[in-house]
């Protein structure tokens, strides 16, 4: 099968490959996104659903339980991604060096949602959620790699728009999955589709992606070795890299405060106590959110090839700045929907944007490993939101579960947003040549990956 060849693209070994792709290639590299992004968006909601519909816990407990069943998957994660994906940096087989752990992890996803989805108790779900995280994140730190590997530097912003675009399709995706399940009731059918469509979206990679450029060597090191070296100290001279996690980090995490906490306030601050109101309204918001991606992420994408990364970003955090403040203001469902429409806006040019940043500034040749690492920040931000946004609800909503204490999570993400614009300023954007002429590597050849000194 051609699709498992191991091909080298043209270009050095720590830079971008000059071949171009065709957009068919671009898009089947970024489909699996969507599946991935789907799972854990569309299971914080059927969790949600399952603390305030189902009484898994005693009333007012529910952001500390979500906070419970997620913790130790989140800590797993951040954990198995470099790990995973520095691996695969040295990987031979004849499926390439990232295909197997893509194929075996999504495989493994499906067993571990059917074992969340017969569960009852918090202790047991937990447990399923964190070997969940284990097999996803296999698949995800190799796969995150494919970017660096196969796209020149005259398509990176492309190629970043549709990454965007898969992941914000799939948030909606997973959001409707579990909105579906809330209204109806069906949690546990609602998590096994979700495995389904991200083995669906993993045979797009797995027969239609060819492999990129050609395992590093070990030079003589065991395989633990090369695991224990993913996290090395060489990383930190790595300065703007460590700083764009940074803001990563605090910008989903801004983000993520609402998608995990969503249920929870349309409920209690917007008033929706029947569980067919509140499906319908968050199956709206998922529609809204994904209309405005739909409109935005292209389009911001191509103003970071013109006017830089960092000022899109910029733009993206105090737009998403805005649009949690709406939130947390709304006096009903109406302007809460202006205030997703917003968050639309800004998580999808985000995304598309940060993650072309991301890809230019890491070593290539380690792309695995970095992008890995960079993604620590997407693996943490939804348990840290849950944890800080779902501890401050019930401390300010209290036994009586008002309607403030979700309210005062969305103006903590609103400072998450300032925190994350603020981190992006040390953050050195390598030069860019015209993005007219598509030519060569951005910003030409460097002496080392990534720009090490803070400015």
């Amino acid at each position: 099968m051609s699709a498992l060849t191991v091909t080298a693209p043209a270009g050095d070994a720590d830079e971008r490959p000059t071949d171009s792709l065709p957009i068919g290639q671009l898009v089947r590299l970024s489909l699996y996104w969507l599946g991935l992004s789907s799972i854990f968006a569309g299971l914080s909601a059927i969790l949600a659903g399952r603390l305030e519909f189902e009484r898994l816990v005693p009333a007012g407990t529910e952001g500390s339980a979500l906070f419970q069943m997620t913790v130790f998957g989140a800590v797993i994660a951040a954990i198995v991604q470099p790990t995973v994906g520095s691996l695969s940096d040295y990987t031979v087989s004849r499926w390439g060096r990232r295909k197997p752990y893509i194929v075996v992890g999504s495989i493994l996803d499906i067993a571990f949602l059917v074992g969340i989805a017969t569960s009852s108790t918090v202790v047991t779900i937990a447990a399923f959620v964190a070997l969940l995280q284990v097999s996803a994140n296999m698949a995800q730190g190799p796969f995150q790699g494919y970017v660096p590997d196969l796209v020149p530097a005259r398509q990176v912003g492309l190629a970043s728009a549709l990454v965007g675009l898969f992941q914000i399709l799939g948030n909606v995706t997973g959001f409707a999955v579990g909105a579906l399940a809330v209204a109806s009731g069906q949690y546990a059918v609602a998590t096994v589709a979700l495995g389904g469509i991200e083995v669906v979206t993993m045979l797009s990679v797995a027969v239609g992606v060819r492999e990129g450029r050609a395992a590093k060597s070990r030079g003589g090191r065991s395989w633990a070795r090369v695991a224990r070296d993913a996290w090395g100290a060489d990383v930190l001279r790595e300065r703007s890299f460590i700083w764009l996690v940074g803001s990563r980090l605090f910008v989903l995490i801004g983000s993520g405060m609402l998608v995990n906490l969503a249920v929870f306030y349309l409920v209690r601050s917007l008033g929706l106590a029947e569980k067919s109101d509140a499906g319908q309204v968050y199956l709206a918001v998922a529609g809204l959110v994904a209309i405005m991606v739909l409109l935005t992420v292209v389009p911001a994408a191509r103003a970071s090839d013109r006017l830089g990364r960092k000022p899109v970003i910029y733009a993206a955090c105090a737009v998403g700045a805005c649009a949690l403040a709406i939130v947390a203001l709304a006096p009903s469902v109406p302007v809460a929907l202006v205030g997703a429409a917003l968050l639309g806006i800004s998580t999808g040019s985000f995304l598309a944007v940060d993650w072309a940043l991301m890809t230019d500034i890491i070593p290539k040749a380690s792309s695995g490993r970095y992008m890995g690492i960079s993604n620590v920040a997407t693996a943490s931000s939804g348990v840290l939101a849950t944890a800080l946004g779902g501890r401050l609800m019930d401390a300010v909503g209290g036994l009586e579960r008002l309607g403030s204490g979700p309210r005062a999570a969305m103006w903590l993400a609103v400072g998450c947003y300032v925190v994350g614009a603020i981190l992006l300023h040390p953050v050195r954007e390598p030069p860019r040549r015209d993005a007219g002429t598509g030519d060569g590597p951005i910003g030409g050849p460097r002496r080392s990956g990534v720009p090490s000194v803070i400015g």
